[in-house]
């Protein structure tokens, strides 16, 4: 893939595995980049990477277009890590290695109907589905979906799949007492506070909507796990995103910048209450890097934000 001085300042599902990553200051190199996505530089070729609007319609068949591809490679990296092949499956909300187990950030899940925005292969779908709720997981990318069947049907196992767009959730209204999102859809749609309203819409009345993304303050640095990574280089307040197209100047990949205050303004206009804002420390054991997620970085600043939130109780 290309390479460029200004590299996605943000990271896909969870942390950064964009097609153009910035090393050391400089581009990464093509052989290394090849490497990380190999089926995906082989068939959508060079990319050309830029910071320019794209609409909602655009992004979804961008990010449709890259997740399919790098469905493989993606997994190959990160499927470890997230338990995607592990029998019960599991539920990790951040590079940082946060697990759903420990913080019980959803609350109680047995007996609960819970949607899963962006679910990847689904290992955490099925994690939740293990608990006892009545888990769905949704993504927009079928080759994602697929590698999430063929780990279910490992494991003997299968929860419903459906392939759709965060911002047209094809549920009825209060079909859910529970949504989440893992890194997996927020970051990549052109419209959040769409997501937000949908979100509303399909939560019942008390329902819980909790979402990790990378921490809004991440897009000041360059993708580097390095020292690099550490100078501020861009706007805070530049929402332009970073979209990568391909040699026919078709966009095969997109990512949008929301602020802090962009997320809580969008969840509260959604009628949604807040009531915390999670920013994971990063556990001194963990020693992997991912991306632009290093020790070095996490012992200064956060690279996630988890956003809680909540539909009211009817009055």
């Amino acid at each position: 893939m290309s390479g460029s001085e200004n590299a996605s300042p943000a990271p896909s599902q969870p942390g950064d595995d964009s097609p153009t990553s910035q090393v050391g200051g400089t581009p990464a190199e093509p052989a290394e980049e090849t490497e990380r996505h190999a089926t995906a530089a082989e068939l959508l070729g060079e990319t050309r990477p830029a910071r320019t609007r794209l609409g909602s319609l655009a992004s979804e068949r961008a990010n449709r277009t890259w997740w399919d591809a790098d469905a493989d490679d993606y997994h190959r990296t990160h499927g470890e890590f997230l338990g995607v092949d592990s029998s019960e499956g599991e539920f990790v909300w951040c590079p940082e290695g946060l697990h759903e187990a420990d913080v019980q950030l959803l609350g109680p899940v047995a007996g609960r109907d819970v949607l899963e925005i962006g679910c990847g292969s689904a290992p955490c779908t099925r994690w939740l589905d293990g608990l006892g709720a009545r888990a769905v997981g949704l993504d927009v990318s079928e080759g994602m979906l697929r590698r999430g069947l063929a780990a279910m049907d490992a494991a003997g196992r299968r929860v419903p799949l459906v392939q759709a767009g965060a911002e047209n959730l094809p549920f009825p209204d209060a079909s859910f007492d529970i949504v989440c999102s893992a890194f997996g859809g927020v970051p990549f749609v052109a419209d959040s506070a769409r997501v937000m309203r949908e979100v509303a819409r399909v939560l019942r009345p008390g329902g819980r909507w909790v979402f990790s993304v990378n921490h809004p303050m991440r897009w000041i640095f360059a993708d580097d796990p390095g020292e690099q990574g550490l100078v501020a280089m861009f706007s805070y307040f530049d929402r332009t995103p970073y979209v990568e197209f391909d040699a026919e100047g078709e966009a095969v990949y997109a990512e949008h910048h929301r602020t802090i205050g962009d997320r809580v303004r969008e969840l509260v206009a959604a009628g949604l209450e807040l009531y915390d804002i999670v920013e994971p420390e990063w556990p001194e054991h963990l020693d992997r890097e991912w991306g632009q997620w290093s020790p070095l970085r996490g012992e200064i600043f956060p690279g996630t934000a988890i956003f809680c939130s909540r539909k009211p109780e009817r009055a």
